[in-house]
């Protein structure tokens, strides 16, 4: 991996982490494009991984702040019910992670036909968010568990994180709103715990990529994430995810094209 195949590559972690199209399945169709092998790019995989979750806790740091003292408050607070249904969010992906997260990497991994396929998933998600973005229910801790199902099925790449949980959210019936900033905190904690399963395996030091790609790698995450999530706030506020449905309906059309050809 060359610098400018880790500048591109970070840019599309960034952007695509927030923007429901995606992470997993472009940067799986991008290492495709330019020969990446999966082996040597973990490393680099988990530097913009967590060049995200810097942009996200940047953005969110006033909440994040709130919560913190909040939850550590005596009594109980609305910050404690929140953190808890965060909590409650996570479990289903955890999982996952625990149980399948090798065999699910090893099935997909370079399948750009199933990536494609997904990416149309995604797209359907979001058309029936489209149509359910008025919800006015706050989110309970039923509706934490079942926007947290969301997140765990889109471990599969192509089925885009935050456009599974904020759909999934707003197809039960919650504010738009509020759903941005749940979906956006909700994955904290994973890919920081993924990460430090990287780092106990041993695998992660095994890379043949050179620092300045997975430096610049991360610079170009963080910069892009940081546009992506203030953008991607404004977006669902309005509730109109429904451009990025028929992206997503393109790319998986191409992907799939690309992939019989």
């Amino acid at each position: 991996m060359n610098w400018l195949e880790a500048l591109i590559l970070g840019i599309i972690q960034g952007l695509t982490e927030f923007l429901p199209i995606s992470s997993s399945g472009h940067l799986e169709l991008a290492k495709a494009m330019f020969g990446v092998e999966a082996e040597s790019s973990l490393m680099f995989t988990v530097a913009v991984h967590a060049a995200t979750v810097l942009s996200t806790i940047i953005v969110f740091r006033k909440d994040i702040g709130q919560l913190f003292v909040g939850f550590f408050s005596k009594g109980h607070t609305d910050e404690k019910s929140y953190v808890f249904k965060l909590l409650l969010s996570m479990i289903p992906v955890g999982i996952v992670a625990l149980l399948s997260k090798d065999e699910i990497s090893t099935l997909f991994n370079g399948n750009i036909i199933f990536v494609g396929s997904m990416l149309l998933v995604t797209a359907l998600l979001l058309t029936f968010s489209y149509f359910r973005r008025n919800g006015t229910r706050s989110i309970g801790w039923l509706d934490s568990f079942i926007i947290g199902i969301a997140q765990a099925v889109a471990v599969i790449p192509g089925i885009s994180r935050s456009g599974a949980t904020i759909a999934t959210g707003m197809i039960i019936g919650n504010k738009p709103t509020e759903l941005a900033k749940f979906s956006f905190l909700m994955v904290i904690i994973p890919i920081l715990g993924e990460t430090f399963l990287d780092l106990v395996s041993g695998d992660l030091f095994s890379s043949s990529i050179g620092m300045i790609p997975i430096i610049l790698g991360f610079v170009a995450a963080f910069v892009s994430g940081l546009f992506a999530c203030k953008l991607m706030i404004n977006i669902v506020k309005k509730g109109k995810l429904i451009w990025f449905a028929l992206y997503c309906l393109i790319a998986g059309l191409t992907a799939i094209i690309i992939g019989i050809i």
